[in-house]
């Protein structure tokens, strides 16, 4: 029997396998980097092992550290979650060789399906060998991992070489495997939805298919909002896909927890891969069918064997995931302070991060996964939806305005959602919606209190002044102090405390709530930054300054690039690399290098001068006036 249990991961999910050990009496112990030292995952584990270090390679993805890890720390089982050496064979075999037990599927069982082009085989399709223009558009992606890392869409010959090499690349720094194959790309031109199905297999032989997801609401190739059951399936495709789903995991005598991926266009479901761990959006599944999987993996790990037949499926399940990015600015990762983060009661809340907690720059940007279940979709996208709107998510910017528009939006709630949702209808789910009484609410808790009458009381208070930056957008307030308390045009302040301010509208009544950290301010779900009074004077920067989009590192630099070296419009001159996600600096105009400022492997922060181009004509008249 199993009595103490090393996860081998970090964040939400080492949280999520500790809670259910808790449950079950189990003792937890958690490895950390340097990064991670005082992270919620470490101080919830009863024992916490230093990974010396801060970058994957170095730390979590080091599967011998982690085994020494789990031996030191008189661990007997190691559970791997997801992501990092989940899917990693040779880890599997050292945690059994090392005489501990491993709660995962046997190591052949991964090896023949962590590599998808292996998988395919397996179920009797091929990657492309030779990519011609028929066969476009057409996907790049790394043969193992998952998440959306080592990913390239390709609609054009001529892009298809330097999306080998950067999926490549990155699929060796996340996975430390840099094998990549070619298959047809069914995204959003063809109407595809993503459709995956649970199993769960014991090693007596017992196979449970839990149920279909639906996980089409994807960014950069990797999910955002997933739902169980997938809606608007006919039940003979449902039939289809547990039957190839249980080919797959009878082929390679699967035991464990696993997921089956497919891309359904129309009536037919193309097998995609094969998932030998638990997957991220596994709470919808436990919502539906009312159990726990992680404990069920602990039972299948011990020998139990499972039931003849699963639970009965019950009503519908909705996860969102909380990113700490901003999807207006190509999906940008953020960092800083998470100052709070809090959901009504009624949604599941599976997080990494606590109140107070800072977001760095090494690891995956995912806050928080919010789960709703309900007896009917409709009900479950209203219950999830409304807790968003109404969560404090008080620090840097995130993705639940998105959330929410998402959720409510016609084609997701008439469930005709595909892969390619996002890239038609990112600029409306984007667009500004600010309410219009934020800032007023603001500065009136701000001014509670400052209310100052001397010789001058029986004159009419002057007007004060505010302004916020809300959104990259300046707003100014106006508000007088009375004797009656403050006032402003257009609204009756009912009250106005630092932490609450209630207007009376057109005789509408409406409450603010209001935080304050430092100079940002939450007003509900308002972010605003209070401006002073009298900036400062900056420095502007010379046009053609390449600016860091995101807090990271810089990974590399092209070659041969100089200060001096002529450049073309569009062309990569930097990659930055932050929280799993690497981003391209591209020359804004033909021109010089004026200016070179990126070094390989320093970090920066976002906003940092990378480099200057200055445009050929501007420097072709800069040359004839000296």
């Amino acid at each position: 029997m199993i009595t103490s249990v090393l996860a081998a991961n970090r964040g939400e999910i080492a949280c999520r396998i500790f809670r259910t050990c808790r449950d079950l009496g189990i003792r937890t112990v958690a490895v950390h980097s340097d990064a991670d030292e005082n992270a919620l995952h470490t101080r919830v584990a009863d024992t916490s092992v230093r990974l010396p270090g801060a970058a994957p390679a170095e730390t979590y993805l080091r599967g011998d550290l982690i085994v020494r890890a789990a031996v030191a720390a008189g661990a007997d089982a190691v559970h791997p979650g997801y992501g990092f050496l989940a899917e990693n064979a040779g880890f599997a075999r050292a945690v059994l060789a090392a005489g501990l037990v491993w709660i995962g599927p046997p190591p052949e069982a991964i090896e023949a399906m962590a590599s998808k082009t292996r998988a395919k085989e397996l179920m009797g399709l091929a990657p492309l060998r030779e990519v011609t223009e028929a066969d476009l558009p057409v996907l790049v992606k790394a043969a193992a991992g998952g998440g959306g890392r080592g990913m390239r869409i390709v609609r054009s010959l001529a892009q298809l070489d330097a999306a080998l090499e950067g999926a490549r690349a990155e699929a060796a720094s996340a996975f430390g495997d840099g094998e990549v194959f070619v298959e047809p790309y069914l995204g959003g031109e063809a109407h595809g939805r993503h459709v995956e199905v649970q199993i769960l297999a014991d090693a007596h032989g017992t196979v449970w298919t839990l149920g279909t997801r639906d996980c089409s609401l994807q960014r950069r190739h990797q999910k955002v909002i997933e739902e169980a059951p997938a809606p608007d399936l006919e039940p003979a495709l449902t039939d289809e896909l547990y039957a190839l789903a249980e080919r797959a995991v009878r082929r390679v005598d699967y035991v464990g927890a696993g997921t089956v991926e497919f891309l359904v266009a129309g009536k037919k479901a193309h097998f995609l891969e094969m998932n030998t761990r638990l997957q991220v959006e596994h709470p919808v599944t436990e919502a539906v069918f009312g159990i726990d999987l992680v404990a069920e993996q602990i039972r299948i790990a011990e020998g139990h064997a499972l039931a003849d037949r699963p639970p009965r499926a019950r009503g519908h399940a909705i996860e969102a995931r909380l990113y700490a990015e901003d999807p207006a600015r190509d999906w940008a990762p953020q960092t800083g302070t998470l100052h709070r983060l809090a959901v009504p009661d009624g949604v599941r809340l599976d997080t990494g991060y606590t109140d107070g907690d800072v977001i760095g720059v090494h690891y995956d940007p995912m806050l928080a996964k919010a789960v709703a279940h309900a007896p009917t979709r409709a009900e479950a996208i209203r219950k999830l939806s409304g807790a968003l709107e109404r969560a404090a998510v008080h620090g840097p910017v995130t993705n639940r305005d998105l959330l929410v528009r998402s959720l409510r939006h016609p084609r997701f709630t008439a469930a005709r959602m595909d892969t390619g949702f996002y890239d038609r209808h990112l600029a409306d789910l984007t667009a500004p919606a600010p309410d219009p009484y934020a800032p007023l609410a603001a500065a009136l808790a701000d001014a509670h209190g400052r209310s100052r009458f001397g010789g001058w009381r029986n004159l009419p208070s002057q007007p004060q002044t505010k302004r916020y930056l809300r959104a990259g957008e300046e707003h100014e307030v106006h508000y007088r102090h009375t004797r009656q308390g403050l006032a402003a045009d257009g609204v009756r302040v009912v009250h106005a405390d630092a932490c609450l301010v209630v207007l009376d509208i057109d005789g509408v009544r409406r409450r603010f709530e209001i935080a304050r950290y430092g100079e940002h301010v939450h007003v509900n779900a308002t972010a605003l930054t209070a401006l002073p009074r009298f900036p400062e004077p900056t420095a502007p920067l010379a046009p053609g300054s390449l600016l860091a989009p995101m807090p990271g590192t810089v990974v590399r630099v092209a070659e041969d690039l100089t200060e001096g070296a002529s450049v073309r419009a569009g062309q990569p001159l930097i990659w930055l690399e932050a929280m799993k996600m690497r981003h391209q600096i591209c020359a804004p105009v033909s021109g010089t290098l004026s200016a070179l400022h990126a070094v390989p492997g320093r970090q920066v922060e976002v906003g940092a001068l990378l480099a200057v181009v200055t445009e050929a004509d501007k420097a072709d008249k800069g040359d004839r006036d000296q």
